[in-house]
Protein backbone atom coordinates (compact mmCIF):
# COMPACT_ATOMS: atom_id res chain seq x y z
CA UNK A 1 0.00 0.00 0.00
CA UNK A 2 1.21 3.39 -0.93
CA UNK A 3 0.57 5.75 2.13
CA UNK A 4 -0.06 9.54 2.28
CA UNK A 5 0.31 10.97 6.29
CA UNK A 6 -1.43 14.30 6.51
CA UNK A 7 -0.35 15.89 9.70
CA UNK A 8 3.18 15.81 11.12
CA UNK A 9 2.32 16.79 14.42
CA UNK A 10 3.34 14.40 17.84
CA UNK A 11 1.16 11.64 16.97
CA UNK A 12 1.99 11.13 13.85
CA UNK A 13 5.36 9.99 14.42
CA UNK A 14 3.54 6.91 15.63
CA UNK A 15 1.64 6.68 12.26
CA UNK A 16 4.80 6.85 10.56
CA UNK A 17 6.89 4.56 12.53
CA UNK A 18 4.02 1.79 12.63
CA UNK A 19 3.95 1.99 8.43
CA UNK A 20 7.49 1.96 8.33
CA UNK A 21 7.64 -1.00 10.33
CA UNK A 22 5.40 -2.57 7.99
CA UNK A 23 6.33 -4.83 4.88
CA UNK A 24 2.80 -4.04 3.77
CA UNK A 25 3.19 -0.16 3.51
CA UNK A 26 5.41 2.35 1.56
CA UNK A 27 5.81 5.85 2.83
CA UNK A 28 5.03 8.36 -0.09
CA UNK A 29 3.95 11.21 1.06
CA UNK A 30 3.82 13.76 4.17
CA UNK A 31 1.41 16.41 4.49
CA UNK A 32 1.57 19.38 6.46
CA UNK A 33 0.95 23.36 6.96
CA UNK A 34 4.15 23.75 8.31
CA UNK A 35 6.96 23.05 5.22
CA UNK A 36 9.59 22.71 7.49
CA UNK A 37 8.11 20.01 9.85
CA UNK A 38 6.84 17.97 6.57
CA UNK A 39 10.34 17.68 5.30
CA UNK A 40 11.75 16.62 8.79
CA UNK A 41 9.02 13.98 8.96
CA UNK A 42 9.38 12.69 5.93
CA UNK A 43 13.68 12.51 5.46
CA UNK A 44 13.12 11.01 9.34
CA UNK A 45 11.06 8.17 7.96
CA UNK A 46 12.17 8.27 4.54
CA UNK A 47 8.70 9.68 2.47
CA UNK A 48 9.52 10.79 -1.17
CA UNK A 49 7.68 14.04 -1.17
CA UNK A 50 6.04 16.67 1.19
CA UNK A 51 2.73 18.58 0.33
CA UNK A 52 1.99 21.68 2.19
CA UNK A 53 -2.38 20.94 1.23
CA UNK A 54 -3.98 18.13 1.93
CA UNK A 55 -5.67 18.73 -1.65
CA UNK A 56 -2.39 18.17 -3.46
CA UNK A 57 -1.40 15.30 -1.60
CA UNK A 58 -5.06 13.62 -2.56
CA UNK A 59 -4.24 14.23 -6.55
CA UNK A 60 -1.14 12.33 -6.04
CA UNK A 61 -2.05 9.53 -7.79
CA UNK A 62 0.49 6.91 -6.22
CA UNK A 63 -1.12 7.25 -3.09
CA UNK A 64 -4.07 4.24 -2.18
CA UNK A 65 -4.53 5.15 1.61
CA UNK A 66 -3.88 8.25 4.20
CA UNK A 67 -3.63 8.34 7.78
CA UNK A 68 -5.23 11.94 9.10
CA UNK A 69 -3.50 13.30 12.27
CA UNK A 70 -4.65 17.03 12.17
CA UNK A 71 -7.27 19.22 14.03
CA UNK A 72 -9.68 17.69 15.62
CA UNK A 73 -12.01 20.46 13.39
CA UNK A 74 -10.49 19.08 10.19
CA UNK A 75 -10.74 15.53 10.50
CA UNK A 76 -14.31 15.47 9.19
CA UNK A 77 -13.58 17.94 6.13
CA UNK A 78 -10.39 15.72 5.05
CA UNK A 79 -11.61 12.59 5.67
CA UNK A 80 -14.59 13.47 2.88
CA UNK A 81 -12.27 14.98 0.48
CA UNK A 82 -10.05 11.92 0.83
CA UNK A 83 -13.00 9.13 0.29
CA UNK A 84 -14.10 11.36 -2.99
CA UNK A 85 -10.52 11.33 -4.29
CA UNK A 86 -10.69 7.45 -4.13
CA UNK A 87 -8.15 7.07 -0.80
CA UNK A 88 -8.97 4.23 2.13
CA UNK A 89 -8.93 6.63 4.99
CA UNK A 90 -7.38 6.21 8.98
CA UNK A 91 -8.61 8.88 10.90
CA UNK A 92 -7.72 9.74 13.94
CA UNK A 93 -9.84 10.15 17.25
CA UNK A 94 -12.60 11.91 17.26
CA UNK A 95 -14.30 11.62 14.20
CA UNK A 96 -15.50 14.58 14.00
CA UNK A 97 -16.23 18.11 16.52
CA UNK A 98 -20.06 17.35 15.63
CA UNK A 99 -22.65 14.54 15.13
CA UNK A 100 -23.97 16.71 12.06
CA UNK A 101 -20.01 16.44 10.33
CA UNK A 102 -19.77 12.63 11.39
CA UNK A 103 -22.85 12.01 9.52
CA UNK A 104 -21.28 14.00 6.28
CA UNK A 105 -18.54 11.61 6.58
CA UNK A 106 -20.78 8.04 7.15
CA UNK A 107 -22.61 9.29 3.67
CA UNK A 108 -19.45 9.88 1.85
CA UNK A 109 -18.26 6.35 2.99
CA UNK A 110 -21.45 4.86 1.97
CA UNK A 111 -21.18 6.78 -1.50
CA UNK A 112 -17.55 6.01 -2.69
CA UNK A 113 -17.45 2.11 -1.28
CA UNK A 114 -13.59 3.50 0.13
CA UNK A 115 -12.98 1.96 3.49
CA UNK A 116 -12.31 4.35 6.36
CA UNK A 117 -10.77 3.27 9.91
CA UNK A 118 -11.56 5.74 12.87
CA UNK A 119 -8.23 5.86 15.25
CA UNK A 120 -9.77 3.55 18.21
CA UNK A 121 -6.51 2.63 19.11
CA UNK A 122 -6.99 0.81 22.44
CA UNK A 123 -9.20 -1.78 20.49
CA UNK A 124 -6.10 -3.06 19.23
CA UNK A 125 -4.48 -3.04 22.36
CA UNK A 126 -3.54 -7.11 23.03
CA UNK A 127 -4.85 -6.56 26.86
CA UNK A 128 -8.35 -5.64 25.09
CA UNK A 129 -8.33 -8.61 23.01
CA UNK A 130 -7.57 -10.51 25.53
CA UNK A 131 -10.90 -9.42 27.74
CA UNK A 132 -13.16 -9.42 24.61
CA UNK A 133 -12.37 -13.09 24.12
CA UNK A 134 -13.42 -13.38 27.94
CA UNK A 135 -16.86 -11.38 27.42
CA UNK A 136 -17.48 -13.12 23.45
CA UNK A 137 -17.13 -16.18 25.58
CA UNK A 138 -19.77 -15.47 28.15
CA UNK A 139 -17.67 -15.71 30.95
CA UNK A 140 -18.57 -11.86 31.96
CA UNK A 141 -22.67 -12.71 31.28
CA UNK A 142 -24.08 -9.93 30.48
CA UNK A 143 -22.21 -6.66 30.98
CA UNK A 144 -24.64 -4.57 32.35
CA UNK A 145 -22.40 -1.74 33.87
CA UNK A 146 -18.48 -0.36 33.17
CA UNK A 147 -16.72 2.26 35.31
CA UNK A 148 -14.06 4.74 33.69
CA UNK A 149 -11.63 7.16 34.69
CA UNK A 150 -9.11 9.06 33.27
CA UNK A 151 -7.78 11.75 35.77
CA UNK A 152 -4.61 13.94 34.98
CA UNK A 153 -3.64 16.20 38.03
CA UNK A 154 -1.64 18.46 35.82
CA UNK A 155 -2.11 17.84 32.00
CA UNK A 156 -3.56 20.19 29.54
CA UNK A 157 -0.85 19.99 26.92
CA UNK A 158 -1.84 23.54 25.44
CA UNK A 159 -1.73 25.11 22.07
CA UNK A 160 -4.45 23.71 19.60
CA UNK A 161 -5.36 21.24 22.09
CA UNK A 162 -6.28 23.78 24.69
CA UNK A 163 -8.15 25.76 21.78
CA UNK A 164 -11.93 25.07 22.15
CA UNK A 165 -12.40 25.80 17.88
CA UNK A 166 -9.81 23.43 16.80
CA UNK A 167 -9.69 20.25 19.24
CA UNK A 168 -13.56 20.66 19.63
CA UNK A 169 -13.57 20.12 23.56
CA UNK A 170 -10.59 19.34 26.38
CA UNK A 171 -10.05 16.19 28.11
CA UNK A 172 -13.32 14.60 27.29
CA UNK A 173 -12.49 14.80 23.47
CA UNK A 174 -8.79 14.33 24.03
CA UNK A 175 -8.47 11.15 26.64
CA UNK A 176 -11.73 10.25 27.96
CA UNK A 177 -13.26 9.34 24.38
CA UNK A 178 -10.35 6.03 24.80
CA UNK A 179 -11.68 4.69 27.80
CA UNK A 180 -14.88 5.25 26.87
CA UNK A 181 -14.80 3.83 23.27
CA UNK A 182 -12.78 0.32 25.04
CA UNK A 183 -15.30 -0.27 27.46
CA UNK A 184 -18.06 0.35 24.95
CA UNK A 185 -16.57 -1.61 22.28
CA UNK A 186 -16.45 -4.25 24.99
CA UNK A 187 -19.73 -4.26 26.34
CA UNK A 188 -20.61 -5.29 22.55
CA UNK A 189 -21.10 -1.22 21.17
CA UNK A 190 -24.89 -0.98 22.38
CA UNK A 191 -26.82 1.82 20.96
CA UNK A 192 -26.67 5.39 23.09
CA UNK A 193 -29.87 5.74 24.71
CA UNK A 194 -29.23 9.04 26.97
CA UNK A 195 -26.19 10.72 28.49
CA UNK A 196 -26.42 13.01 31.54
CA UNK A 197 -22.69 14.86 32.46
CA UNK A 198 -21.35 17.89 33.71
CA UNK A 199 -18.21 19.99 32.27
CA UNK A 200 -15.98 22.15 34.60
CA UNK A 201 -13.66 24.85 33.92
CA UNK A 202 -12.34 25.97 37.25
CA UNK A 203 -8.86 26.00 37.26
CA UNK A 204 -7.60 27.04 34.00
CA UNK A 205 -4.23 25.06 32.41
CA UNK A 206 -2.79 26.15 36.08
CA UNK A 207 0.75 27.29 34.08
CA UNK A 208 1.40 28.78 37.77
CA UNK A 209 2.51 25.24 38.86
CA UNK A 210 6.22 24.83 39.17
CA UNK A 211 8.30 21.35 39.97
CA UNK A 212 5.97 19.53 37.89
CA UNK A 213 6.31 18.95 34.44
CA UNK A 214 3.97 17.51 31.78
CA UNK A 215 3.46 16.62 27.89
CA UNK A 216 3.08 20.37 26.18
CA UNK A 217 2.11 20.99 22.49
CA UNK A 218 4.79 22.56 20.05
CA UNK A 219 2.62 25.57 19.76
CA UNK A 220 2.06 25.65 23.78
CA UNK A 221 0.83 28.65 25.34
CA UNK A 222 -0.17 29.50 28.81
CA UNK A 223 -2.23 32.42 28.29
CA UNK A 224 -4.68 30.34 26.34
CA UNK A 225 -7.02 27.84 27.18
CA UNK A 226 -11.17 27.42 26.38
CA UNK A 227 -11.37 23.96 27.55
CA UNK A 228 -12.85 22.32 30.07
CA UNK A 229 -11.08 20.52 33.00
CA UNK A 230 -13.44 18.10 33.88
CA UNK A 231 -16.28 16.12 33.12
CA UNK A 232 -18.16 13.52 34.62
CA UNK A 233 -21.11 11.83 32.96
CA UNK A 234 -23.63 8.62 32.96
CA UNK A 235 -24.27 7.35 29.81
CA UNK A 236 -27.20 4.80 29.67
CA UNK A 237 -27.71 2.05 26.63
CA UNK A 238 -30.90 0.92 24.79
CA UNK A 239 -29.97 -2.68 26.37
CA UNK A 240 -30.07 -1.58 29.83
CA UNK A 241 -26.77 -1.04 30.72
CA UNK A 242 -25.04 1.92 31.86
CA UNK A 243 -21.43 3.71 32.44
CA UNK A 244 -19.94 6.12 34.09
CA UNK A 245 -17.00 8.27 33.03
CA UNK A 246 -14.40 10.90 34.96
CA UNK A 247 -12.02 12.82 33.06
CA UNK A 248 -9.80 15.74 33.67
CA UNK A 249 -6.28 17.27 32.32
CA UNK A 250 -6.03 19.20 35.73
CA UNK A 251 -7.73 18.46 39.09
CA UNK A 252 -6.60 18.72 42.63
CA UNK A 253 -5.94 14.85 43.22
CA UNK A 254 -3.09 13.06 44.44
CA UNK A 255 -1.98 11.52 41.50
CA UNK A 256 -2.86 10.61 38.14
CA UNK A 257 -5.34 7.82 37.58
CA UNK A 258 -6.28 5.35 34.71
CA UNK A 259 -9.26 2.72 35.22
CA UNK A 260 -11.11 0.96 33.02
CA UNK A 261 -13.41 -1.90 34.47
CA UNK A 262 -16.33 -3.97 33.23
CA UNK A 263 -18.96 -6.00 35.98
CA UNK A 264 -21.61 -8.53 34.07
CA UNK A 265 -23.98 -11.52 35.58
CA UNK A 266 -21.53 -14.14 35.79
CA UNK A 267 -18.64 -11.90 36.65
CA UNK A 268 -16.03 -8.87 36.17
CA UNK A 269 -12.53 -7.59 34.09
CA UNK A 270 -10.40 -4.92 34.84
CA UNK A 271 -8.41 -3.52 32.09
CA UNK A 272 -6.98 -0.84 33.08
CA UNK A 273 -4.61 0.51 35.41
CA UNK A 274 -3.51 -3.86 35.21
CA UNK A 275 -5.31 -7.06 33.75
CA UNK A 276 -7.40 -8.74 35.62
CA UNK A 277 -10.87 -11.16 35.70
CA UNK A 278 -12.84 -11.47 38.34
CA UNK A 279 -15.27 -14.31 38.85
CA UNK A 280 -17.06 -16.88 41.26
CA UNK A 281 -16.48 -20.75 41.72
CA UNK A 282 -18.27 -23.30 44.43
CA UNK A 283 -19.32 -20.48 46.08
CA UNK A 284 -16.06 -18.76 45.96
CA UNK A 285 -15.35 -15.43 44.31
CA UNK A 286 -11.98 -15.55 42.64
CA UNK A 287 -9.62 -12.59 41.39
CA UNK A 288 -8.12 -14.07 38.23
CA UNK A 289 -4.56 -12.75 36.96
CA UNK A 290 -3.97 -13.83 33.51
CA UNK A 291 -0.09 -14.76 32.40
CA UNK A 292 0.63 -12.48 29.49
CA UNK A 293 3.87 -10.80 28.50
CA UNK A 294 1.79 -6.95 28.64
CA UNK A 295 -1.03 -6.55 31.26
CA UNK A 296 -1.62 -3.07 30.83
CA UNK A 297 -1.60 -1.04 27.10
CA UNK A 298 1.30 -0.88 25.52
CA UNK A 299 0.66 2.41 23.43
CA UNK A 300 3.01 1.36 20.12
CA UNK A 301 2.27 -1.74 20.22
CA UNK A 302 -1.21 -1.47 20.20
CA UNK A 303 -0.64 1.51 17.30
CA UNK A 304 1.32 -0.82 15.24
CA UNK A 305 -1.50 -3.56 15.56
CA UNK A 306 -3.71 -0.54 14.20
CA UNK A 307 -1.91 0.36 11.39
CA UNK A 308 -1.55 -3.25 10.58
CA UNK A 309 -4.98 -4.19 10.75
CA UNK A 310 -6.10 -0.90 8.71
CA UNK A 311 -3.44 -2.13 5.97
CA UNK A 312 -5.23 -5.92 6.04
CA UNK A 313 -8.84 -3.87 5.73
CA UNK A 314 -7.44 -1.74 2.76
CA UNK A 315 -6.22 -5.24 0.90
CA UNK A 316 -9.53 -6.70 1.73
CA UNK A 317 -8.21 -9.51 4.11
CA UNK A 318 -9.63 -8.27 7.14
CA UNK A 319 -13.29 -5.80 8.19
CA UNK A 320 -12.61 -2.73 10.49
CA UNK A 321 -12.51 -2.91 14.20
CA UNK A 322 -13.79 0.80 14.38
CA UNK A 323 -15.88 1.46 11.52
CA UNK A 324 -17.57 4.93 10.38
CA UNK A 325 -20.73 3.84 12.23
CA UNK A 326 -18.96 3.44 15.55
CA UNK A 327 -17.26 7.03 14.95
CA UNK A 328 -21.01 9.08 14.68
CA UNK A 329 -21.63 6.65 17.50
CA UNK A 330 -18.93 7.66 19.91
CA UNK A 331 -19.83 11.90 18.73
CA UNK A 332 -23.70 11.13 19.66
CA UNK A 333 -22.09 10.50 23.35
CA UNK A 334 -19.41 12.85 23.69
CA UNK A 335 -21.61 15.97 22.23
CA UNK A 336 -24.46 14.64 24.08
CA UNK A 337 -22.17 14.68 27.64
CA UNK A 338 -21.57 18.80 26.40
CA UNK A 339 -25.58 19.39 25.57
CA UNK A 340 -26.11 18.12 29.10
CA UNK A 341 -23.97 20.03 30.49
CA UNK A 342 -25.09 22.78 29.30
CA UNK A 343 -28.88 22.83 29.62
CA UNK A 344 -28.47 21.32 32.88
CA UNK A 345 -30.56 17.90 32.02
CA UNK A 346 -30.07 14.34 30.60
CA UNK A 347 -30.04 14.57 26.88
CA UNK A 348 -32.17 11.22 25.39
CA UNK A 349 -31.55 10.05 22.05
CA UNK A 350 -35.16 8.53 20.13
CA UNK A 351 -35.16 7.02 16.89
CA UNK A 352 -32.66 9.01 14.76
CA UNK A 353 -29.45 10.26 15.46
CA UNK A 354 -29.89 13.61 17.91
CA UNK A 355 -27.65 16.83 15.55
CA UNK A 356 -26.21 18.45 18.29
Amino acid sequence: MKIGVIGAGSISDMHLKSYAASDKAELVAVCDQNEERAKEKAALYGAKRIYTNHEELLQDPEIEAVSICTWNNSHAEIAIDALRAGKDVLVEKPLSTSVEKALKVEEAVRETGRKLQVGFVRRYASNTELVKTFVDQGDLGDVYYARGVTLRRLGNPGGWFADKERSGGGPLLDIGIHVIDVLWYLMGRPKVKSVSGNVYSHLGNRANVEHLSFYKAADYDPSKNSVEDFANALIRFENGASMSVDVSYTIHAEKDEMSAKLYGTKGGAVVEPKLELVSEKYNTMLNILPQVDKTTLDFGEAFQNEIDWFLKVCQGEEETRSPVEDGVEMMKILCGIYEASEQQKEIVFEGSPNMI
